[in-house]
């Protein structure tokens, strides 16, 4: 399949970079897993948290699909057009989970990183299927782009994550044990 010859390189970077980024996302929630855990910050790893994996796991997969040795460019598309449906449903979802939870007041910078550019990659992954049917070159570029961006709003969101645990929460629990 030459069509995916050319992303055999790129797959492997992304596909790997991801699958490091999940454990090591892994490795600061379980560092953080010694706060107190309150029942809003629960509502708020639902929204704010758990997206970084799927995200992460999003690129792992978009990877292992690419990757694949197809005997055509219809199946991958399809399955990465399926992704992108399913990751649409699911931005709705976490656009919901943000909206409802109560622990922190997301700030624009949090809406264009936890929903407004995973839709924006989601969308590219969804209309996939239908932009190869006629410009295949462009349509892997496009699933290639989204992967990327998954990538990088992931890191993102895991650096956001721990820097606002580490620097904002901890300071607020050191100012309120002065206080006593």
């Amino acid at each position: 399949m030459t069509a995916l010859a050319g992303w055999q390189n790129f797959c492997v970077i992304v596909g790997s970079s991801a699958g490091a980024l999940i454990g090591l996302q892994f490795v600061g929630m379980s560092l953080i897993a010694n706060m107190p855990m309150a029942r809003v910050n629960a509502q708020a790893g639902g929204a704010f948290a758990t997206p970084t994996i799927i995200h992460f796991g999003t690129v792992l997969l978009l990877a292992g699909i690419l990757s694949a040795p197809w005997d055509g460019i219809g199946a991958p598309t399809v399955l990465c057009g399926l992704v992108g449906l399913s990751g649409l449903v699911y931005a709705l979802i976490i656009t919901r989970r943000v909206r409802l939870q109560t622990a922190y007041h997301a700030q624009f910078e949090d809406w264009l990183f936890h929903v407004l550019l995973p839709f924006a990659a989601y969308v590219t992954l969804a209309v996939s299927p239908y932009v190869a049917r006629y410009r295949m070159h462009e349509a892997l570029f496009g699933i290639g782009a989204a992967a990327l961006l998954f990538l990088f709003i992931g890191i993102h969101n895991a650096w956001d994550a721990v820097t606002y645990h580490v620097f904002v929460k901890k300071q607020r629990e050191r100012e309120g044990e002065g206080h006593r």
